[in-house]
């Protein structure tokens, strides 16, 4: 089984990069294929084995995609990170396979595909049944040098899939396309600024900033309206910021509020994230009160 994927509608200078991508063919419409290995190609057997009965087939657990952590990506990162798995089976673990993918049928809709730096899973047997195998997994956003990179549009961030392939030593297959989900997230930025500084107790002070987040297809930063973001303060001497209000941000991720001066400290944004946006708060904006 080989998977292939069609993006649609590259055009201009993006169509053409897809000529150079390694893991893609593009067609006389300026679409791009993406291949995904099957575990029969991963693994270089004839057919994807699968025993007549569950206790035959290799058991996985644990598979484990960058630390349990979100994947972040901004407009110029290039990020390398860790995926893992344990297995086991009667005759031992001979290799392994992780990739992230994207797209709603693993046969037929592939639209995005991040796959192992490695031809052969770093395998550490725990016992004569169960090993420890584990993977890198490199990813860019953008156009990556004169290719398509990665992560070339925003409709890619949020929820992707992971697949779990495992062979056995005597050559039974574990193949599972949706072992999970994890999260692929354009990276936000938040500013704060706290006025006036120094400020008279029991006058206004007026908190403004901005909200934005990573655009993969321009490589620019582009406000983000319509969040909600907290407003929080850290009283001068402490370690713990406390909520004070929620507001939204508004055109070009404009933010704007007020509060009544009473003590000396810190003020700051903080905003949690939506599926397809990574989490951030703004560093603290520190305001004298006299």
């Amino acid at each position: 089984m080989r998977i292939r994927a069609t993006v649609a509608a590259l055009s201009g200078a993006l169509a053409l990069s897809a000529l150079a991508v390694p893991a893609a063919q593009a067609d006389a419409q300026g679409t791009v294929n993406l291949d995904r290995p099957s575990a029969a190609e991963r693994f270089g057997t004839s057919s994807a084995k699968t025993g007549f009965n569950a206790q035959a087939l290799p058991v996985v657990s644990n598979v484990t995609v960058n630390s349990g952590k979100a994947l972040v990506f901004g407009t110029t990162t290039v990020r390398t990170f860790t995926v893992s798995l344990t297995a086991s089976h009667p005759s031992g673990i001979q290799d392994a396979y992780i990739d992230l993918w994207h797209g709603t049928n693993a046969e037929s809709d592939v639209d995005g595909y991040l796959p192992p730096n490695e031809e052969v899973a770093d395998c550490t047997a725990t016992s004569a049944t169960t090993s420890n195998c584990k993977l890198t997994i490199t990813a860019a956003p953008g156009l990556n040098g004169d290719a398509v990179g990665d992560l070339y549009a925003n409709a890619l961030a949020g929820t992707w899939h992971v697949s779990a392939y495992v062979w056995s030593n005597d050559g039974e297959v574990y193949e599972n396309d949706f072992y999970k989900a994890h999260k692929v997230q354009r990276q936000s930025k938040l500013t704060v600024n706290a006025a006036p500084e120094p400020v008279v107790k029991g006058k206004a002070i007026t908190v403004t900033g901005n909200l934005s987040r990573a655009d993969w297809q321009t490589g620019k930063y582009v406000g983000l309206s319509g969040q909600s973001v907290g407003l929080q303060f850290r009283k001068a001497g402490t370690t713990t910021y406390t909520s004070v209000k929620g507001i939204k941000s508004t055109t070009g991720g404009a933010l704007k509020t007020t509060v009544t001066a009473s003590t000396d400290g810190y003020h700051r944004f903080s905003y949690a994230g939506i599926s397809s946006t990574a989490a951030v708060s703004a560093t603290g904006d520190y305001v004298d009160v006299r």
